[in-house]
């Protein structure tokens, strides 16, 4: 008997199977069916069946499909008992009702079902996995199995349309007892998506898929993606990191959203954090620590580009790739004298259309508008709406700027007094 080509059949349909050697004898049922992980991810490594001793493992090769539906043994040799095998994911197991991230959709899916394919005559692998179903049809067959006959539950679940993630995306993100997964993301495109993206996914994602992927991102798209969770959230997801990763990661954040972070933790944790951070970052963190967390100086970013008073455009395009933070932050650039007392502003948008030997003091605003570092949140509200601004210097006492305040923070401010 030769199996058919490329015929799909779903998970579902297949567990519960009757599995008989060549001459017709029941040697088993379909229990479960095991995927290599590793370099060949996603190949149907092995069948286990339920047998009278107990579970048992059959390699894909040795099991074929029956015009009947049934699955038959391609040699009558010993079944090999199913023992602790790690390097396989268990497709009922491990996939089929586990929480995955789709890419594509930006959202965190359910797993309903998985689609397989029987191959034909001559290939290494006579089932693969095709998909993994993550709509209604996968979850109609579940619910009906046993009360429909195979065929009419294949055919009414056809009636809900498809809604798939091909199996390339699928892969798990450790082996570990948890068998946790999610898509496969090479790193480059898992740093493409949006932080506010990826902490929407890590929102809706269980505790343990929730931990697996963070812990899977490099400190610095970690860093931006925890600056846009809650606080409740940006503790559960430092709760499982030691000192040492977690300063790895709040050295790559804004200096304010830093501080505000370890703001919210036990005083003991910050200050082991604290420890582990390099000299130049935890002196802006500590500082910025001392102040009132409803002032300006309280929200405020220590990020920000200057060059003295008497700079060229040429200089402060210098300045601007010398920059560490983050590039899309910037909208101007400040003049401070030698005391660093602001004396004016310069919008990137007169600084690209300006000749480079132009001094930046004849491009400043006539008037550059700042506010004092304890200026309550309120009054800062008001001050960006009445003046349709994009960020706000802050100054000392003596006139100095100390940081900046960004829209952002202010849009975050009013977002939490709704």
């Amino acid at each position: 008997m030769q199996p058919r080509t490329t015929a799909r059949v779903s998970l579902t349909a297949l567990l519960g199977t009757p599995v008989t050697d060549a001459q017709g004898h029941l040697r088993g049922r379909l229990k479960d069916i095991a995927v290599a992980t590793g370099p060949d991810a996603g190949k149907v490594a092995g069948l286990v069946l339920k047998t009278r001793t107990g579970l048992c493992i059959v390699p894909s090769q040795d099991v074929m499909e029956t015009p009947a539906g049934t699955l038959e043994l391609r040699s009558s040799g010993a079944l090999v008992p199913l023992e602790d095998q790690g390097n396989y994911l268990y497709l009922a197991q491990d996939l089929v009702d586990r929480q995955i991230i789709d890419i594509h959709g930006r959202k965190v899916v359910r797993v309903n079902d998985v689609d397989l394919e029987w191959m034909g005559k001559g290939a290494a692998h006579l089932l693969r996995v095709a998909e993994v179903e993550i709509g209604l049809r996968g979850a109609f067959r579940r619910v009906f199995k046993g009360l429909l006959p195979r065929a009419s539950l294949e055919k009414f679940s056809r009636k809900f349309g498809p809604s798939g993630i091909p199996w390339q995306f699928v892969d798990v993100i450790e082996v570990d007892p948890a068998r946790r997964v999610k898509l496969r993301i090479e790193y480059e495109r898992l740093a493409e998506m949006h932080p506010s993206d990826l902490a929407e996914i890590l929102e809706d994602l269980a505790p343990a898929e929730r931990e697996a992927v963070f812990t899977s991102l490099d400190e610095e798209v970690a860093a931006e993606t925890l600056e846009e969770v809650d606080p409740k959230l940006q503790k559960a997801l430092l709760e499982k990191l030691d000192e040492e990763r977690i300063a790895d990661i709040v050295e790559e954040m804004d200096p304010g959203a830093a501080a505000d972070l370890l703001a919210e933790l036990p005083e003991e944790q910050s200050d082991a954090i604290l420890e582990e951070m390099e000299p130049e970052e935890r002196q802006e963190v500590e500082e910025l620590l001392e102040f009132d967390e409803d002032s300006a100086a309280g929200c405020m970013t220590t990020d920000f580009v200057s060059v003295g008073t008497h700079a060229s455009v040429t200089q402060a395009v210098q300045a601007l790739r010398a920059f560490d933070g983050d590039p899309e932050s910037v909208t101007e650039v400040y003049l401070l004298d030698e005391k660093g007392v602001l004396r004016g502003a310069v919008s990137l948008a007169r600084l690209v259309m300006a000749q480079p030997e132009s001094h930046l003091a004849v491009l400043a605003e006539p008037r550059v508008l700042s506010c004092p570092a304890d200026m309550h949140q309120n009054d800062l509200a008001e001050y960006f709406d009445k003046y349709n601004l994009h960020a706000l210097p802050v100054v000392d006492a003596q006139g100095r700027m100390v940081g900046e305040v960004q829209a952002d923070h202010v849009i975050s401010f009013l977002r939490d007094k709704l």
